[in-house]
């Protein structure tokens, strides 16, 4: 009658019966079936099923139940092998198609997978091959006495049975029970990290709407599976279990995506075992899950942050440091526990990150805003003109120094109620807002008309327009970016994108074209002005004199030289005692300089001399 009740019946699940039949007892007990379909997952590999089975009644006989893939079934005594006092032999007759299974290294690997924490013992019918030293008869024959016997080494083949679900689920015991080793080691077995020491870890249980218990952990260092791609989709992160049974490791809403890098489990006994991406996604289950996991994450990564060894927190940020900023693009609900993680190096920081509370606190009395500037590496970085009139009022500049953190910048928009500044943009304003500046500045803007039109033919194709700066100090010249503008390492991080899918680079030449200030005070451009007034504009020495400007002002701002073969040129005539070739009328009117002209001259090479360093520099 069993058989015929729990077998014969697709979707009468026997163990969901059992369990309503104990009552209040039933807590006690943790059984998975639940739809009467597992037992039928059998003929997904096997045309046949045979069940072997003795009843623990008392008087029962052994019978066996035997179905194909139809609609009947038969029972009859069974005079097979008899089962010692009561249980269940299970035959699979497999399909063709389904040979795999009868290795043993398959069956191991499925359950290694998905009944790796089961309670119930499973034990897996192998054989095993042991080396062993045993005396070598034929070597020893002509042994003396007192000698060391020879040995070697024979294969011993053995065959029994071995448990394979010996891995405790240490998620299911009170925090307070479990010892740190015990974590350790269970993240090194269940995540295959056997030379990684986890940097932290936690251990909760989430009770109320869910019932849900995890374990995370913070990896040591970058997991292999991460190392090209930072959100490789084969990169498993969170196990998900229900009732111990592995269910999957690629739910995406489980974590965020910029949390890619935690490691950890979740088993949650209110989600039923046949559990899909669809129905999780529907489920406010996953909501609460996800809430409370990015919640612990973050806890975790603070924790670190806040460890009086900060070594611990270089480490870590070096490892997953772009996870974080990809955070503040995405996570607008977190993004404001994320701020006081981020780590920079500035301008009077050296060596060592700042965050943005140090940030803060450094600021002087005055200063409105956090300012910043972007660059290949930190010593480019550093070389940006910009940051002079900064650096002279005592400001901290932060240094963006990969594209991540530009596309990060559009979203941190302020800290602590100070807006977040580029310092490589048009128009930048220190806060300065009064009538003299203002005068001041036009007219500096009147006085070098002239040579800012110059300028904008001589460079025309290359820039936008040319404005006089006051923010400049110790450069002549800088580039910067209009107010919807990129960075010149965004620029070069879209054109090598472009190029990988096929496009046409050189499309973008003309796009986000920089803006040229310049230092109205510096000795080069007073120079240049002098050239340009001096009815000298039309040269080919005041024309190189404006290109080279240019291409050291594009340097130092961290753009390329486009043309290296005229700047070599251009530099090399600088070096040497020779001049570019000079027209006939100026070398004529150089002959006729007078006495007072050839002391002015006098001084304008003393000048030269000293700005020739200053453009290499």
């Amino acid at each position: 009658d069993e058989l015929v009740n729990n077998l014969g019946r697709i979707a009468q699940s026997g163990t969901k019966a059992f369990v309503e039949a104990l009552g209040e007892g039933q807590d006690a007990v943790s059984l998975i079936g639940q739809f009467g379909v597992g037992f039928y997952s059998a003929y997904l590999v096997a045309d046949k099923v045979e069940v072997v089975t003795k009843s623990m009644q008392e008087g029962s006989t052994q019978l066996r139940w035997s179905s194909e893939a139809g609609n009947s079934f038969t029972i009859s005594d069974d005079d097979s092998s008899p089962i010692e006092g009561s249980g269940t032999r299970l035959i699979l007759h497999l399909k063709e198609d389904a040979s795999e299974y009868l290795e043993s290294s398959k069956v191991e690997e499925l359950l290694q997978k998905y009944s790796e924490f089961i309670e119930f013992p499973i034990n897996v019918w192998k054989e095993t091959t042991e080396y062993k030293k045993v005396p070598d008869e034929e070597a020893n024959k002509d042994l003396k006495e007192g000698e060391e016997p020879k040995m070697k080494t024979v294969p011993e083949t053995t065959e029994g049975y071995e448990r394979l679900n010996i891995q405790k689920p240490i998620w299911l015991r009170r925090p307070a029970e479990v010892e740190e080793d015990e974590y350790k080691s269970f993240y090194k077995n269940v995540f295959r990290n056997t030379y990684d020491e986890p940097m932290k870890f936690t251990h909760f249980i989430l009770e109320g709407q869910v019932l849900c218990k995890a374990i995370l952990y913070i990896p040591g260092m970058l997991p292999f599976d991460l190392s090209k791609d930072m959100f490789d989709e084969n990169a498993r992160n969170i196990r998900l279990y229900v009732k111990r049974v592995f269910i999957n490791d690629k739910f995406e809403g489980l974590m965020p995506r910029w949390l890619k890098f935690v490691r950890g489990v979740v088993d949650s006994d209110d989600l039923p075992l046949n559990v899909s991406r669809e129905i999780l996604q529907k489920s406010k289950i996953l909501s609460i899950i996800n809430k409370s996991l990015v919640r612990k994450s973050l806890g975790m990564i603070t924790e670190i942050a806040q460890d009086e060894d900060t070594s611990k927190y270089i480490v870590f940020w070096n490892n997953f440091g772009k996870y974080l900023k990809v955070g503040i693009i995405e996570d607008d609900k977190n993004r404001d526990e994320i701020k006081p993680l981020l780590r920079f190096f500035t301008s009077k920081s050296g060596e060592e990150y700042s965050s943005l509370d140090q940030y803060v606190e450094h600021m002087p009395e005055g200063q409105k805003s956090i300012y910043f500037v972007t660059g290949e590496g930190r010593e480019k970085a550093a070389l940006s003109p910009v940051i002079e009139k900064l650096d002279s009022k005592g400001y901290e500049v932060l240094f963006a120094t990969e594209p991540l953190d530009e596309i990060m910048f559009e979203s941190l928009r302020e800290y602590k109620d100070f807006k977040l500044v580029d310092a490589s943009k048009e128009n930048l304003q220190l806060d300065e807002d009064n009538e003299e500046a203002k005068k001041k500045m036009e007219k500096l803007d009147e006085d070098f008309k002239e040579t800012k039109e110059f300028l904008e033919v001589v460079l025309s194709g290359k820039i936008q327009k040319v404005v006089v700066s006051d923010l400049l100090t110790g450069s002549p010249a800088a580039l910067v970016q209009g107010a919807y503008g990129v960075s010149p390492t965004m620029q070069r991080y879209m054109k090598a994108q472009t190029v990988a899918s096929g496009g046409d680079a050189s499309m973008m030449d003309n796009m986000n074209q920089a803006i040229l200030e310049i230092n109205p005070n510096h000795p080069i451009v007073k120079e240049l002005d002098g050239r340009v007034k001096g009815g000298d504009k039309e040269s080919p020495e005041t024309e190189d004199y404006a290109l080279l400007m240019y291409d050291v002002a594009s340097m130092t701002s961290g753009y390329e030289v486009e043309d290296m073969g005229s700047f070599a040129r251009r530099v090399m005539s600088m070096m040497t005692d020779e001049e570019l070739p000079m027209k006939p009328e100026q070398k004529e009117s150089t002959d006729e300089t007078s006495g007072d002209d050839e002391a002015e001259a006098d001084e304008a090479d003393d000048d030269a001399v000293a700005v020739e360093p200053e453009v290499f520099q």
